[in-house]
């Protein structure tokens, strides 16, 4: 019989591994969120797979160790899992890469919109006894304005679809997309520094590398606006959020909607709780739809792999 363990399951469903696994795997749940733990936690169940979601990382130290069959990341980013070693100890990683593309997009796009006609500023006046059209900042129309995206993945891709309606110069930059791929959604590349001094929205998409990391510093933001919106559902650790305090202080950015942040959740964020700034727990993700897909696709990649054959969706170790 195979052993399973899953982590970080209340992200995780495991009635679903349950169902699609069936009878002959055991699952085991367990709340880690450290490779030591889940090093302990998969020698006391002799897993043979371990299924994680991005609070419980998977390093070199766990993957020598243990004589896993596959490792499994219950979501589209994989930082935190050394996939190095585990090509080296020929363990398949694999992934779900477009399980909330829609909810993702759609979530920028929500952040957008409610940074430009500035929401919860609107809310909590009418709540605090206000009925005032100007108990916010300055306003200015989104039409003719010029969004940005940094990276230009399957969610940029759709959030450009979402956001094509709105009349606005659409400008991205990643150096992994061909500009031809690009003006397929009405979006013209451009070079770092012009999506910085272009964009009037600037809505970050990028995963986590060591190349992504801190890229929105002060010097960057220094480049934006004044008074630009700054939207993030890509990495936290993406934006240096001590610059972009400063930006905000200053008003070089005008507001900013976070769904990541660089330590989730915060413990002493600045960012919270700040009028120019919207911020959500990381939910961009969901939806029942999205979570159901998720759970589905990683299940039937391990149950793949547990019965020899190869999985669909694999990392490839290059990434």
């Amino acid at each position: 019989m195979h052993s399973v363990l899953l982590s970080d399951y209340p992200m995780l469903d495991p009635e679903i591994y349950r169902e699609v696994l069936g009878p002959g795997v055991e699952i085991h749940e367990r709340d880690l969120g450290s490779g030591e733990a889940l090093l302990e936690a998969a020698r006391e169940v002799d897993a043979d797979a371990v299924v994680t979601d991005v609070h419980t990382p998977v390093p070199a130290t766990v993957i020598e160790a243990l004589d896993l069959a596959v490792i499994a990341r219950s979501a589209v980013g994989i930082e935190g899992i050394d996939l190095g070693a585990a090509a080296a100890a020929g363990v398949p990683v694999v992934h779900c890469p477009e399980y909330c593309t829609d909810e993702v997009a759609t979530h920028a796009l929500s952040l957008v919109l409610a940074c430009a006609r500035s929401i919860p500023a609107y809310d909590r006046s009418v709540r605090d006894g206000e009925w005032a059209w100007g108990a916010t900042r300055e306003l200015h129309r989104l039409r003719g304005q010029t969004i940005g995206m940094l990276a230009f993945g399957p969610i940029a891709r759709r959030f450009a679809e979402l956001v094509s309606g709105f009349d606005c110069r659409l400008l991205a930059h990643d150096p992994y997309v061909e500009a031809e791929t690009m003006a397929d959604y009405g979006v013209e590349r451009v070079d770092f520094e012009t999506l910085l001094d272009d964009s009037d929205v600037l809505s970050v998409h990028a995963p986590l590398t060591d190349d992504t990391r801190g890229m929105l510093d002060g010097d960057a933001f220094e480049r934006l606006g004044p008074g630009a919106i700054l939207v993030n559902t890509g990495r936290g650790a993406v934006i240096d959020e001590d610059a972009l305090v400063a930006a905000l202080e200053s008003g070089q950015v005008a507001s900013a909607g976070l769904d990541v942040l660089t330590e989730e959740p915060p413990k002493d964020s600045p960012l919270v709780g700040r009028e120019d700034t919207i911020v959500t727990p990381h939910a961009g993700w969901y939806s029942e739809e999205a979570r159901r897909d998720v759970n589905e696709t990683v299940a039937r990649d391990v149950k793949r792999v547990l019965d020899g054959q190869a999985p669909e969706n694999e990392v490839d170790e290059s990434w």
